[in-house]
C-alpha cells in the first residue's frame, strides 16, 4: 500500500509563536505515526518560486495522512499555525510501483 505524505511550503511571520504550533502538533503527529522527512533545512531553488520553509511528513498510507489532518486535535494545533504563518499544503498518495 502506498504511503501518504503532507507536503507544505510555509512562510512563518513569527517563529517564536510558531513554536506553539509545533508543540501542539507534535503529539498529534506522533499519534498518527507521522515521520518528518524534510523540516526546513538548506535548499537551492532551481525553478519557480517557493516559500521560505518546506516540510514533508510521511504517513503509513494516504488514508492516515488525511485522517490526521481532519482530526480535531490537529485542527486545534493548526489554529496556532494559522495565526503566524501562511502557506500551501497538499496531502499526496505516494508512488506504489
Amino acid at each position: 500500500m502506498p504511503k501518504g505524505y503532507w507536503v507544505a511550503h510555509v512562510d512563518v511571520q513569527d517563529m517564536e509563536r510558531y513554536e506553539d504550533y509545533k508543540n501542539a502538533a507534535k503529539p498529534v503527529l506522533a499519534e498518527f505515526g507521522a515521520k518528518f522527512l524534510i523540516r526546513g533545512g538548506e535548499r537551492e531553488v532551481r525553478e519557480g518560486a517557493f516559500r521560505s520553509r518546506t516540510v514533508v511528513l510521511e504517513f503509513k498510507d494516504f488514508e492516515t495522512a488525511k485522517a490526521c489532518y481532519v482530526s480535531m486535535a490537529y485542527q486545534d494545533a493548526k489554529a496556532f499555525r494559522d495565526l503566524v504563518s501562511s502557506g500551501d499544503m497538499q496531502i499526496i498518495e505516494g508512488y506504489g510501483g
